[in-house]
């Protein structure tokens, strides 16, 4: 779930909490007609035009939504830059019920506030969205992507991400244990969604040994039947046996609570902001003697499938693309170790010098 942490009210105005983080423009949506209430963040543009998904969720407050859509925004931004992508960092939420409140209205109009940023934020899908979604959009502005191919895209974005992952754990489990081979490996996947589904497909092929869980039970228990994974309850998941972890669900789930439960020697997974507070989490995994990969690297793979869509290349260009992913981690990991830094640390490092080499400041967060 979201992070409960709450920047405004933790430590003052927005403005000032935009300038610790290094947003240039934050945009809140309101459209009383048809329901929208959404916040587009956009953190920084130095190497291009900031892109990100547009999320929807029932947020409990707007406190929160805003907290998500600043860390997701900010993690777009070292996303595309430690993957070498000449593009910046942007993301959007809309508070509401995915299952019960969309309406072609409500993401028409959303569509035209994106419009209105005349290209400083390119929309994609994300957790929430369907590609009639982005079709939707796509009728009010240009800048969206993730559309259907039947309207000049190149499909969804998921199977790209969860081959991203699936490299980066097996350039992990190398590090950690000097092959990459996966099978054997006891994998436990949280989520059962679309890029989870993907993964968990690529890794029973490898003879991984799988277990999944999700907050909808049935859903794991159909992906299990698909894979013949075993299912833990959700509850259950940090104290599974595991040698690595692989959170695929939504983010802040290893924090101050979880991280000491955890039993797997290695984390690496397809969701967004898994960290709670990026710095202090990363250094208890670190202590603990937990090899992370930042989900940025890892997960980079849907960026990289947008990215060939606004380029007009084909779906196995995006392919092709992610096969970068697996140098990436192990470039991370080398760079850590080096360093005597995090693994989080490290990646920041390589983003942010590839964007200060392009004349920008690329501040880390601090909230």
């Amino acid at each position: 779930m979201p992070s409960s942490q709450d920047p405004v009210t933790g430590s003052g105005s927005l403005l000032r909490v935009m300038s610790e983080m290094g947003h240039e423009q934050v945009v809140h949506c309101c459209d009383p007609e048809t329901g929208l209430r959404a916040i587009i963040a956009i953190h920084d543009t130095t190497l291009g035009p900031s892109l990100g998904g547009v999320r929807m969720w029932p947020y409990a407050s707007e406190g929160e939504a805003l907290t998500d859509v600043l860390r997701l925004s900010r993690a777009m931004t070292y996303k595309a830059a430690v993957s070498g992508l000449d593009l910046g960092g942007g993301k959007a939420v809309v508070i509401g019920d995915s299952r019960t409140g969309k309406s072609e209205g409500l993401f028409r109009a959303l569509g035209r506030f994106v419009e209105g940023l005349s290209g400083r934020y390119i929309a994609a899908e994300d957790v929430g969205m369907e590609e009639r979604d982005m079709a939707w959009m796509r009728l009010e502005t240009r800048h969206v992507t993730g559309l259907p191919k039947a309207d000049g895209g190149i499909g969804n974005p998921s199977p790209v991400t969860a081959y991203g992952v699936y490299l980066s754990m097996k350039a992990a489990v190398k590090s950690a244990y000097g092959s990459d081979s996966l099978a054997g490996r006891r994998i436990l996947i949280q989520g059962a969604g679309n890029v989870a589904s993907h993964l968990a497909h690529r890794l029973a092929g490898d003879g991984a040994r799988l277990t999944v869980c999700d907050l909808h039970k049935s859903r794991a228990e159909h992906l299990a039947g698909l894979t013949g994974a075993d299912v833990v309850e959700a509850g259950d998941v940090f104290e599974a046996d595991a040698d690595v972890f692989s959170p695929c669900a939504l983010g802040a789930v290893l924090n101050d609570r979880t991280i000491p439960m955890l039993k797997a020697d290695v984390v690496v997974g397809g969701a967004n902001n898994m960290l709670e507070n990026p710095e202090r989490d990363a250094a208890a995994l670190a202590a603990k003697g937990v090899l992370y990969v930042p989900d940025f690297v890892a997960n980079a793979g849907g960026i990289m499938h947008v990215s060939c869509e606004l380029e007009g290349k084909e779906e196995s260009h995006s392919y092709r693309l992610a096969e970068a992913i697996y140098d990436n981690t192990l470039r991370v990991l080398e760079r850590a170790g080096r360093d005597g830094a995090t693994t989080a640390r490290a990646a920041e490092a390589l983003a942010e010098e590839r964007i200060r080499a392009a004349g920008g400041s690329a501040r880390r967060l601090r909230v």
